[in-house]
């Protein structure tokens, strides 16, 4: 196994761990949640908190999902729901609110660079080659979110609740199912999934307030082509991500931080409908 497949591989499950909070909540709300960066950014801090305060950093992350999801049912409750009705100002509320939760964190910490302890130090064995021992568990780890949502929407009622809001909210609301608890939940699930993945991946990278902006940019590109489908999103980060990675490696890492965008714009442009698998 060479080192740039465990690249591609890694770099794919982490882009599936960064986006999927923001699939969740486009699938169940039709919102485009502009805010995803800056929780992100909030979850990195989170992570960069524990370090300070010297709590193993494997705690990071779960603290990070649940003040994530607390303040999603918050800011969803305050924020968005007055605005279902004006679905477009709903949308430019959630790019307002992630330029407030930004200027928050600048004042606070400042724009110096901050780390984080990994969990994890050190490489695992992998027959001829080492790798990073942290990148292989964040892929486990992102694996394991894919298993638990799909579980969560296909094996629970609340997801065959918020599966039939996705397919037709007013006839869900006259079956009885209450949609707006649906949509105060999911919203909560999918901040608490951003933050939890901004504080996994922040050992590997730094944090900063601007932190989330790439990653914003390029989960939202990973879910158009994806569509609302866990299976879709995992084969975009796949192959955009791989493509990311193999251009990085081969040409400019420069050009390979645009290869996400696009090589996802060209793959809309042939066929509107993305990858769907479904």
């Amino acid at each position: 196994m060479s080192i740039l497949l465990l690249d591609i591989v890694t770099t794919a499950a982490i882009l599936f761990a960064v986006a999927a909070g923001l699939m969740i909540i486009l699938g169940v709300m039709k919102l485009i949640n502009f805010a995803h960066g800056a929780f992100l950014t909030v979850g990195g801090y989170t992570a960069f908190l524990t370090t300070e305060a010297g709590i193993t950093p494997w705690l990071a992350a779960p603290l990070a999902g649940i003040f994530g999801f607390l303040a999603g049912i918050v800011i969803e409750r305050v924020v968005v729901r007055p605005l279902y009705a004006r679905p477009l100002d709903a949308i430019l509320a959630t790019w307002g609110l992630g330029i407030v939760i930004g200027q928050l964190i600048t004042i606070g910490f400042g724009r110096e660079v901050q780390f984080a302890a990994s969990p994890l130090s050190g490489t695992f064995d992998l027959g001829s080659i080492d790798y990073s021992a942290y990148r292989i568990v964040v892929t486990l780890i992102a694996v394991a979110i894919g298993i638990a949502l799909t579980a969560l929407f296909y094996g629970t009622r609340f997801g065959l609740q918020a599966r039939a809001v996705i397919m037709n909210e007013t006839l869900a609301r006259g079956l009885g199912i209450d949609s707006g608890k649906v949509r105060t939940l999911t919203f909560g699930l999918g901040a608490g999934l951003a933050c939890a993945a901004g504080a996994l991946i922040t050992p590997l990278l730094s944090v900063d307030p601007n932190m989330g902006l790439p990653w914003l940019v390029n989960s939202f590109m990973l879910v158009l082509v994806s569509g609302v489908s866990i299976p879709s999103l995992a084969l975009a980060s796949l192959i955009l991500g791989g493509a990311q990675v193999a251009v990085s490696t081969y040409i400019s890492p420069i050009i390979g931080g645009l290869t996400i965008v696009v090589l996802a714009a060209f793959i809309l442009r042939i066929n509107p409908r993305g990858l769907g698998l479904g």
